[in-house]
Order: structure tokens, then C-alpha cells, then sequence
């Protein structure tokens, strides 16, 4: 009777030690290693073989270049000069046209100049800023002062000086925008008449 029970005790230990699920496994203070080195500071890692690039600085701009003519040179061009005296608008709209680049015409700019005239007088404080916008576009000098202050004190002979600079960048002023564009397209070149000028002498 003893014997049996021992061996019934001896088979009930060996059914539980069989099916006792085993201890977890212990919890460690620091990570494992995963095989990615640490580094102090947050940077990203390229894994695709090339090196990083580094950003080229913005390129600097350009030396403004003087003008072609000078703001008293209005005798160069006798006829546009009284053009410009008796009639302005009609210079700056032809002015303004090429300046525009054919967006606006030259007979409502010239319109809306005479009408700022006759109004309030003050044409100069829009004339002023298509020599700003010219200014831009062909990087010209600020010269002799600011656009403002040439148009208020020198109307006339600013008008004449931008006209003079775009027949000298190239334009035919009397076809307009649309004219020269397709005069360009018939494969007639645009070229500088002070660089026209220099050939000549050369030659």
C-alpha cells in the first residue's frame, strides 16, 4: 500500500515538472546591441552609396551696365526729340509698349499718360516706373539718380534717353512690339546699333 502511493507520488512529480512552462526569460537594464553605431547628434544615414551633396551658394548678381546714350543726348535724334517735347505720350507709348513686351498697346498707354497730364499733372510718377521696369530688364545703372527724380525734374530728355536706349538694344520703334517680333521670325536680326556701329569702324 505504501509502495503504490510512493509510486502514484513519484508519476504526479514527473507529469508536473513536465508540463511546467518555463521561467521568462530575465529582463536586461540596457538594450541588446543591434549592430547600428550610436552617435551624439541626429543625423540621417544614406545607405545608398553615394556621398551628400552640398548646396552650390546663390549666384550673384550682375554689375548693372551704363547706358547706351546719356540723359542729355536728346540732339542725337533731332526728330524724336520734338516729338517728345510737343507730344510725350507718343514717345512713352511706344516706350512702353516694347517695355511690356506687346501686353499693353502704345495708343492706350499713350492715352492714359495724356489723361494722367491733363488731370493731375503728375505723368512723371507713371512714366517713372516703366523706367524702372527697363531698368530690370536690361540691368541698367541707376543713373544719374533715382528713376523718380530723373522723370520729375527731366521729363523730356528721360522719355528721349529710353527711347534711344531701345533703338540702341535693337528695336525698330516705329512697328512696335508685334513688328519686331515678326520681323525677328522672318529671320531678321535684332542686332545692337551701337554694336552695328563698332563693325563698321572695325571693317
Amino acid at each position: 500500500m505504501e509502495r503504490s502511493e510512493l509510486n502514484m507520488y513519484s508519476s504526479d512529480r514527473s507529469v508536473h515538472q513536465k508540463f511546467t512552462p518555463a521561467p521568462p526569460p530575465p529582463i536586461f537594464s540596457t538594450p541588446p546591441a543591434t549592430g547600428i553605431p550610436a552617435s551624439s547628434t541626429n543625423q540621417l544615414y544614406s545607405w545608398s552609396g553615394t556621398t551628400p551633396t552640398t548646396a552650390l551658394p546663390p549666384p550673384r548678381p550682375q554689375t548693372p551696365v551704363p547706358w547706351s546714350n546719356g540723359l542729355c543726348d536728346c540732339g542725337s535724334d533731332l526728330k524724336n526729340c520734338c516729338i517728345t517735347c510737343w507730344c510725350p505720350c507718343i514717345t512713352f507709348g511706344q516706350i512702353s509698349e516694347i517695355i511690356d513686351k506687346g501686353s499693353s498697346s502704345c495708343g492706350a498707354n499713350g492715352a492714359l499718360y495724356a489723361l494722367i497730364f491733363c488731370l493731375t499733372g503728375c505723368q512723371c510718377c507713371f512714366s517713372c516706373f516703366y523706367r524702372s521696369k527697363m531698368r530690370q530688364q536690361y540691368n541698367l545703372e541707376k543713373s544719374p539718380c533715382g528713376d523718380c527724380l530723373v522723370h520729375c525734374c527731366c521729363e523730356v530728355c528721360a522719355l528721349c534717353q529710353e527711347y534711344k536706349e531701345l533703338e540702341n538694344q535693337g528695336f525698330d520703334m516705329k512697328i512696335g512690339w508685334h513688328g519686331n517680333v515678326e520681323r525677328q521670325n522672318r529671320g531678321v536680326a535684332m542686332t545692337p546699333i551701337a554694336q552695328e556701329s563698332m563693325t563698321r569702324q572695325i571693317d
